[in-house]
């Protein structure tokens, strides 16, 4: 009976297809996830979208990508900060963001780790997520 009551709560989670699209060896289904992975997976497509890349809902995504090549500085740090914090309050309404993080952890290869501290609407369940993001972005070509 429990775990019948703890479905029925997490129902509003939703599910989707899993990312990246993937479909299982025996049967050839499609990858479904469920609930807080759902909800992690669908952060991780957000942050990784560039603006206009979606023809139908051009402002989804968080625009990460204009960061690219940029100096690390303090005010890199409250950009990010921003443009990540918006795109999840615009396109991820299961949650409500309670801090953003983002640290400078490798300057040589220009490496920010964004961590996003969360909670589910419904349940008041806190998590976090953290996103490595490379500002340097393919620069390690060796030619």
């Amino acid at each position: 009976m429990d775990d019948t009551l703890n479905i029925r709560q997490k129902e509003f989670l939703g599910s989707g297809w899993s990312f990246p699209v993937t479909f299982s060896a025996g049967n050839s289904q499609l990858t479904l996830t469920r609930y807080e992975e759902n909800i992690k997976e669908s952060i991780d497509i957000i942050m990784q979208t560039t603006y206009g890349e979606r023809p139908f809902e051009p402002q989804f995504g968080s625009g990460l990508q204009t960061f690219f090549f940029k100096d690390m500085t303090p005010t890199l740090k409250g950009e990010i900060k921003e443009a990540v914090k918006s795109s999840l309050l615009n396109n991820e309404p299961r949650i409500t963001v309670l801090n953003i993080d983002v640290a400078f952890t490798d300057m040589t290869n220009g490496l920010v780790e964004i961590t996003i501290d969360y909670e589910y609407n419904q349940t008041n369940t806190r998590h976090n997520y953290v996103y490595p993001f490379y500002l340097k972005e393919g620069t390690n070509l060796n030619i």
